[in-house]
């Protein structure tokens, strides 16, 4: 008498777990990919310590040769408070992240500062880490 397992074990590979772990990590990457607000301005920041949590809406950028940028866009000094009305409204829990390079003078970094005081917009001061 011949017994014969009913049970056969297959020699086939799947890989459906494994493409459903690409695809995850690859949904992971792009989602943390797009979280990173890069800057096209080159800039040298001055360094610091401490971080903020705090999410800004836009961006003011100074550079060495004291152009002044919000976003990515060149603006010229008289215009930067209208633009950021503008595009900003009259929130005043409003956060503007000022990028400024290391070498900039500090009178002006101080009018821009001035220029969010006076719209009750809050300004985060961008450094690089230690």
């Amino acid at each position: 008498m011949a017994i014969q397992s009913r049970n056969k074990v297959s020699v086939a590979f799947s890989m459906s777990g494994m493409t459903d772990i690409v695809f995850l990590l690859l949904i992971f990457f792009m989602i943390t990919s797009t979280l990173i607000h890069p800057t096209a301005l080159k800039l040298l920041l001055p360094q610091s310590k401490h971080q903020t949590s705090a999410k800004p809406l836009t961006t003011v950028s100074i550079t060495k040769d004291l152009n002044y940028y919000v976003e990515d866009q060149p603006v010229a000094f008289n215009n930067i408070e209208s633009v950021l009305v503008k595009k900003l409204g009259n929130n005043p829990e409003t956060y503007i992240s000022l990028h400024a390079d290391e070498n900039v003078p500090l009178k002006y970094v101080v009018k821009i500062m001035n220029i969010a005081k006076s719209n009750n917009y809050k300004l985060i001061l961008a450094t690089s880490p230690r």
